[in-house]
């Protein structure tokens, strides 16, 4: 039987347009991250990140986690959910006020968040994060800890992420029908930054490409806070459907061909490999199976990773990701474990281009350690290092209205890309 949930355990959920993943993990005694246990199960009932049938994602969701409880030998009672469906909004919200020269004490620092999350205006979108990220004392930025400094003017930059409230409140629903309780759903950006980037990375500036399996999303980060958000409805699962139509074949077969033979880059040899193409219904002995080149294959990948990858490179322009040629692009997500795919996507972008995998998490599973799994080890990672939020926390998830007559603080929204 499964032991009575330990002190300390963190189970992140991750449930995506292909699969549905969980992990349970424990913080050590210096701070580490120990998985216990993960679990996995397809993902039947999510369209471009979206709920589309409640109950298939429900049954996936308690398969996924009971599986996890039963390799880490415990029950579980409250998951971190990541949100990755399109409509996510990203924002940086400046707030300011007069401080006389005097030190900054930590009721001026309370009070500076209070006045930053009453100015928090999503517009009715749901605020899924409202996070102190730096300090500005007379100006200067960057500062990370401004208590006990003289100053006459003391800042914050609130890193704000937004989205449409039903899907959010969809997803939370799956999740408490398979008798979970959501501690916080958070956006997958946020969390797969923080498995996959250092904290350099996040400083200088780095784009983060999560290409799922139905959608892509392209993050900005800069002066170690995320600035910049944009979602593609489309991604992985668009190569593999695109592969079954032509080769007359089922999207599993397309799945397994597009692992095992397929690749973002084309070889002259590529001509001469031949791949077997199973029959589409395997119990019908009229039609045999075919043949195809593995050029073939390439080709048609070829084809959609040109449409996606040209449609990450208006996100960055629309992001203002320009700039040196040293600033790096980080691919992850299922669709990059696609082979060849950081060699042509670093072609295609003209930037530095790596995979970005988990990182630092002690007896993580090597089927678990791929850049498919980013966000699950995120979450992990976000769970663990407690951000301070400046949300109400009555629900979890709070729509923050703007309130009217706020003379004495001067507030400016901006998005920080001061380094653009």
């Amino acid at each position: 039987m499964a032991k009575v949930t330990p002190e300390g355990l963190i189970t992140a959920l991750d449930i995506g347009s292909s699969k549905v993943s969980a992990m349970i993990a424990q913080k050590g005694d210096g701070g580490e991250l120990i998985v216990l246990g993960t679990g996995q199960r397809e993902s039947r009932g999510v369209k471009r990140g979206y709920i589309a049938d409640a109950d298939a994602t429900e049954a996936a969701v308690r398969e996924a986690v009971e599986q996890a409880e039963r390799i880490a030998g415990v029950n579980i009672q409250n998951v971190w959910v990541s949100f990755s469906a399109g409509g996510l909004v990203s924002d940086v919200a400046s707030i300011e006020f007069e401080l006389g020269g005097h030190r900054v004490e930590q009721s001026d620092i309370d009070a500076l968040l209070q006045a930053g999350r009453e100015s928090i205006d999503p517009a009715g979108r749901m605020v899924l994060h409202a996070q102190p990220a730096l300090y500005t004392l007379d100006g200067l930025t960057g500062v990370k800890k401004p208590l006990g400094l003289h100053a006459d003017r003391l800042g914050v930059h609130i890193h704000v992420v937004a989205a449409d409230g039903s899907p959010v409140r969809n997803l939370g629903l799956c999740v408490a029908n398979a008798h979970l309780e959501v501690k916080s759903i958070i956006a997958s950006p946020v969390a797969t930054g923080m498995a996959c980037l250092s904290d350099d990375e996040r400083e200088l500036g780095v784009a983060l490409v999560e290409m799922g399996a139905g959608v892509t999303n392209v993050s900005l980060y800069a002066g170690g806070m995320l600035v910049g958000l944009t979602s593609i409805p489309f991604g992985a699962s668009d190569i593999t459907s695109d592969i079954a139509s032509t080769f007359g074949m089922t999207p599993a077969q397309a799945e397994r061909m597009k692992c095992f033979y397929g690749s973002a880059n084309a070889s002259p040899r590529d001509n001469h490999e031949m791949i077997e193409v199973a029959p589409l219904n395997a119990e019908d002995d009229v039609r045999e199976g075919s043949r195809i080149t593995r050029a073939q294959l390439i080709a048609v990948i070829r084809q959609r990773l040109d449409h996606l990858i040209g449609e990450v490179q208006k996100a960055l322009v629309d992001l203002k990701f320009s700039g040196p040629v040293g600033r790096q692009v980080v691919l992850t997500g299922g669709g990059a474990e696609l082979k060849g795919i950081a060699d042509y996507a670093q072609q295609a972008l003209g930037r530095s281009v790596r995979i970005g995998r988990p990182r630092g998490l002690t007896a993580l599973p090597e089927a678990h350690s791929g850049p498919a799994f980013a966000t699950l080890a995120g979450l992990a990672y976000y769970a663990a290092s407690d951000p301070v939020d400046l949300r109400e926390l009555s629900n979890g998830h709070t729509t923050v209205h703007r309130p009217k007559g706020f003379a004495v603080i001067r507030r400016l929204i901006a998005m920080a890309r001061a380094n653009y």
